[in-house]
């Protein structure tokens, strides 16, 4: 029994909102840990800090104590506050190195979607789905209030939602044709700039069904806010079926 249907992910900002979107890749789940991770260390240094303040504050005060030189020319002290915070670097550098190697990794992708920032829409180009030399092209727009569905997030939802299979290993290849722009997913832990003349690269690999939105982050102009992105992560089946149904649908037009 699949209990993923009676579990409800975070893959959409919220109203007051304080905490980070359900990760859907392994790259998010890295990422949301290592967050965690800095957190943790960061409250404990915290507190530790605070507390040797008050110590301090409370008992060593000059008026009850003349014979501080203790602390002006201690050699165990100066060593103790120099190894302690290299240790706690190296701690930290372990899963942040082994992090941004697989943010780095080379895969053999399985599907190419390549992603062309336009002032101001997307363009989707998926060319290992062809037939009769036919690639998948689309444009994406944002909805207007007009056209929006009930339930349907305002300035999030798209005309054309890009369709991608889940537990597949996927190539992402960006650019833009004008000004920069920049493709973010939270949820996929993804953000790559579109740079005009350049192609940047990013593996995903989504691993549950859903619906995830994103925006450009890049201030790329005047409707810099108004080309959000939306992909929907199908099984593989359906996603061949709505292949081949879109590469039909392009072969009549």
């Amino acid at each position: 029994m699949n209990l993923h249907i009676f579990r409800s992910y975070c893959d959409v900002a919220e109203s007051w909102q304080i905490g980070i979107q359900d990760p859907a890749t392994p790259y998010a789940e890295g990422m949301y840990f290592f967050h965690t991770f800095l957190v943790s260390i960061f409250c404990i240094v915290g507190v530790l800090v605070c507390w040797i303040l008050y110590y301090i504050l409370k008992h060593f005060d000059e008026k009850k104590n003349n014979n501080l030189e203790i602390f002006t020319h201690s050699s165990l002290l100066e060593i103790v506050w120099t190894f302690f915070p290299a240790v706690i670097l190296l701690i930290i550098a372990v899963p942040s190195f082994s992090l941004l190697y697989s943010l780095d990794e080379v895969i053999d992708p399985e599907i190419s979607l390549k992603i062309i920032g336009h002032q101001w829409y997307w363009s989707y180009e998926i060319s290992d789905f062809s037939l009769i030399n036919s690639d998948i092209e689309f444009d994406s727009y944002m909805l207007s209030a007009e056209d929006l569905t009930l339930g349907a997030f305002r300035l999030l939802e798209v005309d054309n939602r890009v369709i991608l299979p889940i537990k597949t290993h996927i190539r992402l290849l960006i650019t833009a044709a004008d000004v920069l722009h920049c493709w973010a997913i939270p949820s996929f832990g993804i953000k790559v700039d579109a740079c005009p003349g350049r192609l940047n690269q990013a593996s995903l690999f989504i691993k549950r069904e859903g619906t995830f939105y994103g925006q450009c982050s890049e201030i790329c102009g005047v409707n810099h806010g108004f080309m959000p992105i939306v992909v929907k992560a199908v099984a593989p089946d359906i996603y061949s079926k709505w292949g081949l149904e879109k590469i039909i649908s392009q072969l009549e037009n």
